[in-house]
């Protein structure tokens, strides 16, 4: 397959329409995948802040003062009051804060940026990703640019490695993931737990070309890869249910 990064994208504004940004830089072909970074989505959408918009409330300043008196580093009470407010659940709160937002993504601080934010303080997360990535679905498909999907996409680190790495927080006109379970191995063995993450692989190929920092390269067009003849599944974020993990998390706390 190919990656094909989308270059000359201006900077992002309310209201833009990235789908407008993208059909005017990039040579699209039925079967595409664009990639595009939740970064200019939330931008887009107007989901940056200021710390003023955060008047602290106590659990917020008790956030903060245990993340300093444990961790040993100060953490602003309005930005933690910020990850609150755009949180379903919180995981951890120390040494970092670990939490659920209101789509399902898990990441640290509600995966709410400090960096590459002109003139403001926060961005935050788009609230429906995946809203988001059909609306820039429908508009490419406006502009003539029929049959490609779109995943949006974030970093974040991952349990037990060092790094981050790119991963879909919302997706249109694709399944999230590629299910093997049912189909055989070379050996004919029948496989029963494999579900590939198509969507979190495409964001983290996709993030090879678009780089961290002061890269400016938020979309890449992904060519000549094909999802093949096997069943599509939209489950992507694990259930409470079944998140053996956050169980444990609970149970640790517990016991603390």
């Amino acid at each position: 397959m190919e990656l094909l990064p989308v270059t000359g994208l201006p900077e992002v504004r309310p209201g833009d329409d990235v789908a407008a940004l993208v059909a005017e830089r990039a040579d699209l072909e039925p079967g595409d995948v664009l990639t595009v970074a939740s970064t200019i989505v939330s931008k887009a959408e107007g989901r940056t802040a200021n710390f003023e918009d955060y008047p602290v409330s106590g659990r917020a300043q008790e956030l903060a003062d245990k993340h300093e008196a444990i961790a040993g580093e100060p953490k602003d009470p309005r930005f933690a009051q910020a990850i609150l407010d755009e949180s379903a659940e919180l995981l951890i709160d120390v040494p970092f804060i670990l939490a659920e937002t209101r789509f399902g993504h898990i990441a640290p601080n509600a995966g709410i940026d400090k960096s590459n934010v002109p003139d403001h303080d926060l961005l935050l997360l788009p609230r429906k990703p995946d809203e988001s990535a059909e609306r820039i679905r429908a508009g490419l498909e406006e502009r003539g640019h029929e049959d490609v999907a779109v995943v949006v996409t974030d970093t974040c680190g991952r349990p037990f490695r060092h790094g981050q790495t790119g991963v879909a927080i919302g997706w249109a006109g694709m399944p999230a993931s590629r299910d093997w379970r049912g189909e055989e191995d070379r050996d004919g063995h029948e496989l029963g737990v494999t579900v590939q993450s198509v969507v979190d692989e495409l964001a983290a190929a996709a993030n090879l070309v678009t780089g961290e920092g002061a890269g400016g390269v938020p979309a890449v067009v992904v060519r000549d890869w094909a999802f093949g003849d096997h069943a599509g599944s939209d489950e992507l974020f694990r259930g409470v249910e079944e998140d053996l993990v956050r169980e444990a998390l609970r149970e640790w706390e517990f016991d603390g």
